[in-house]
């Protein structure tokens, strides 16, 4: 009896140990962005490390080398085998990986579009990260580089690629307010360029823009690869009292523009702010601690509270930050 009762007890305690060994399991969170070789994106990352040196989860990344609509899929379908547990993912397209997130999804793999959500397609994917309310993306930079050029002149936008979710939003908004706003009626789009968030096409684009069109007076570059790209170029040309470039980018890649006079003022958000956000989201999600419902509300330690809204899409910020000489020393990303 005893012998047997001896017995019974290690069972349980193996089982215990199991049970608890299981329950001790990190989270495994792996990131895919757009494509390799972006600083901005580096940004991301370094939120999801600190965010996972905090949380003790496992944190991946991996990445294409372009951005193109389907280059994310084999990439997206290796971590899905090797079972990790949250998949985050800046999409090269809205619709294109659809299939791949449901077979994931239908494995329990959580599914986070960060930095950009899918339009239309959003039942495809858990939540979405965003860095800022992207209705306000597009009017925003209409307005500073309206301000820069004195609300007329023509205007080009240099963008990332056909298919890139984010920005297609963005442009859509460009043109409504340019359209709709009696303030910019003097303002004319005369084309939108694609550099792919690729350095060299993106400089190629920049250069034909200005052999093209002699009287153009601004660019609106909403990517990181391409804003710093009409600079160059804008600078090399040595027309920056001509030609005024806006954009979405980083400081630390902006900032020489910013001091030389080049560029006149910049936008961008906190990527940083993404990475972290979304780690404590996917662990808290996975562990039950945090509701993937409209209206709950959690902490992020540096962030405060923050609420998942409707579809549920969360925000790091409220607006975007402009950096210009008065602020762009105060940072450093």
């Amino acid at each position: 009896m005893l012998r047997k009762k001896l017995m019974l007890a290690a069972v349980l305690g193996a089982s215990l140990f199991a049970g608890a060994a299981y329950a001790a399991d990190p989270v495994s969170i792996v990131y895919i962005p757009k494509n390799t070789g972006n600083p901005y994106f580096d940004s991301i990352i370094k939120g999801f490390e600190d965010g996972c040196k905090t949380l003790g989860c496992e944190f991946t990344t991996v990445a294409p080398a372009s951005a193109e609509a389907t280059s994310q899929i084999p990439f997206l379908t290796a971590q899905i085998q090797r079972g990790v547990n949250v998949v985050a993912i800046s999409p090269n397209s809205p619709d294109a990986l659809n299939q791949v997130f449901d077979r994931a999804r239908s494995k329990g793999t959580i599914i986070l579009s960060v930095n950009s959500d899918m339009p239309g397609n959003e039942d495809h994917r858990d939540a979405a990260i965003l860095p800022v309310d992207f209705t306000k993306t597009g009017p925003s930079q209409v307005e500073l580089l309206g301000k820069q050029i004195g609300y007329e002149g023509e205007i080009a936008i240099l963008s990332a690629t056909t298919d890139a979710p984010d920005q297609n939003v963005w442009i859509a908004a460009m043109k409504d307010t340019l359209e709709k706003d009696p303030k910019y009626a003097k303002m004319k789009l005369v084309t939108i360029a694609y550099g792919d968030d690729d350095p060299q096409k993106s400089t190629t684009e920049t250069e034909a823009l200005l052999a093209n069109y002699p009287n153009l007076k601004g660019i609106i570059s909403p990517t990181t690869v391409g804003v710093a790209a009409a600079a160059q170029v804008v600078e090399t040309a040595k027309k920056a009292d001509k030609i005024k470039v806006v954009g979405l980018g980083t400081p630390n890649q902006m900032r020489r523009f910013i001091e030389n006079g080049t560029v006149e003022a910049f936008q961008l958000w906190s990527p940083y702010n993404e990475g972290l956000l979304a780690a404590h989201f996917a662990v808290g999600v996975k562990n039950g601690t945090i509701k993937n419902e409209p209206g709950t509300t959690f902490e992020v330690p540096g962030l405060g509270k923050v609420t998942v809204g409707e579809k549920s899409v969360i925000k790091t910020q409220a607006d975007l930050t402009t950096f210009d000489k008065k602020n762009i020393a105060d940072f450093n990303f």
